[in-house]
């Protein structure tokens, strides 16, 4: 049993794909937990073992080759965050598959062009509605095959195409072994599509490689044990999520617990009780709102409690920090703990020890609220095309106003204009099936153009991975 606070990374090299880092997971941790999930049938959470998760991919392997499906064709993915979304992933990456993820919560159209796009093959969904809501377009999906509902099919639903999944998965004691057929770090491992707020969504293609070294360079930054436990509610059909929140913990032993939703968060942070959560921002704004409100509503002395305690925590984080000087006013910190900061940190399970957020800037307001308050806060900042993380802070070199230092194996640079260029191993290979859009990312000499302004400032503690 590994003492805790030893890690036990399985590094990039040593397995080159991401099927081999399961793999390799499987055989180093087999009888520890690797997912946690609520049963909706029984009305509780379970557990599954490293073990049990790769005796679900065999399964979802066996049903994919009779598909009859090559190394190269894509699968798309309509699932929210569950331990068949990880099966069905680990199969198709086994078999030489490129998963399409989906979001759940996406317009018909743009799912509908996603799947025209990238030629998928195979669809697995919830259920049959799910489908239904796509299909009645009228488009011609000609290269779709197969659709798979994970919930069964109404009578006379099931057909050439659509299949229920207990129809369609072998039988639970089906005997096998997990199939490995690429052995290239440089194959590609999925297609992730934009929001197409700016035009029609575009396919960023991520290899193994790229997911991996991403997910590599981030533990440089901050250790993750296998006793940690992450709370996952951002959509695994997200990039940050897909690395950080899924390959990253898998390289690292530590387990996934798949919250129910987001109206239901507040209730898994108690009974998950994750000791690291990656975020967006806008779940600590509506936190910090609804404690607010709980003031505003209450005796004027808690609001100045409340403010005292931000003050005086976030007076020592800036100390801590090597920032400020010592102030006599932390002696009161003791009490103010007591009194504010363990209440909010107990809304969060009270185990909380590292918090990511990223895909939008963290407020001022709210950044000074929870870290004054004890809660360990740093922002990151990426691109679906850069795997996605190219900035994160540190616990121990955390300036809130940025986006973080450089991961160690990116460099950043700034055009002209202040625009933020980028190269490295988690890079994309380019979009999919989109030519122009190549041509208008990529710089000449290979730099890909974030489109966003930024400043780079070398005066940190780390030189040489500048703050961004």
């Amino acid at each position: 049993m590994l003492r805790q606070n030893v890690v036990d990374y399985i590094s990039p090299e040593a397995v080159v794909t991401l099927d081999g880092l399961f793999h390799e997971r499987v055989r180093r941790s087999s009888q520890c937990v690797a997912y946690r999930y609520f049963d909706e049938g029984l009305g509780e959470w379970r557990e599954m073992t490293w073990l049990s998760i790769m005796q679900q991919v065999v399964r979802w392997q066996q049903a994919l080759l009779a598909e009859h499906l090559a190394v190269g064709d894509r699968v798309a993915i309509m699932l929210k965050n569950c331990p068949s979304w990880v099966a069905f992933d680990q199969a198709a990456l086994g078999l030489g598959l490129v998963t399409v993820p989906l979001y759940v919560s996406d317009r018909a159209e743009n799912i509908a062009h996603v799947l025209q796009d990238s030629g998928a093959k195979l669809l697995l969904v919830n259920s049959v509605g799910d489908w239904q809501a796509v299909h009645a377009l009228g488009v011609d999906f000609k290269h779709l095959q197969r659709v798979v509902s994970c919930q069964p099919l109404p009578a006379g639903e099931d057909d050439a195409c659509m299949r229920g999944l207990d129809a369609w998965l072998p039988p639970a004691d089906v005997q096998g072994e997990l199939q490995h057929r690429v052995a290239d770090a440089d194959a590609l491992a999925t297609i992730i599509y934009t929001s197409g707020t700016t035009g029609k969504p575009k396919g960023v293609m991520l290899t193994h490689r790229n997911l991996m070294c991403n997910a590599w360079d981030s533990l440089s930054y901050f250790a993750v044990y296998p006793h940690d436990v992450f709370l996952s509610f951002l959509p695994l059909s997200h990039a940050l999520e897909r690395m950080a929140g899924y390959c990253l913990p898998m390289m690292s032993g530590a387990s996934v617990a798949f919250a129910r939703s987001v109206q239901q968060l507040q209730d898994d942070l108690l009974k998950v009780r994750p000791t690291i959560i990656v975020t967006v921002p806008r779940i600590f704004e509506r936190i910090q709102l609804a404690l607010r409100n709980k003031l505003e509503a209450g005796p004027a002395y808690a609001s100045r409690l409340f403010a005292l305690a931000v003050k005086i925590g976030y007076s020592r984080f800036d100390y801590a920090q090597g920032r400020a000087k010592w102030q006599w006013l932390h002696l009161c910190w003791p009490i103010l703990k007591c009194l504010v900061a363990n209440k909010l940190q107990a809304r969060l399970g009270g185990r909380l020890r590292l918090a990511v957020a990223g895909g939008a800037a963290l407020s001022a307001d709210s950044a000074r609220t929870f870290i004054g308050l004890g809660v360990p806060i740093v922002q990151g900042y990426g691109l679906t095309e850069t795997s996605p993380v190219i900035s994160v802070n540190k616990a121990e070199d955390n300036v809130p106003s940025s986006v973080g230092h450089a991961l160690p194996r990116v460099q950043v640079r700034l055009d002209v204009s202040g625009g933020l260029e980028v190269r490295g191993p988690s890079v994309m290979q380019g979009y999919w099936n989109n030519v122009d859009a190549n041509e208008a990312i990529f710089t000449a000499d290979g730099w890909l153009k974030t489109g966003d302004v930024a400043s780079i400032d070398y005066t940190g503690r780390n030189t040489d991975r500048p703050f961004v």
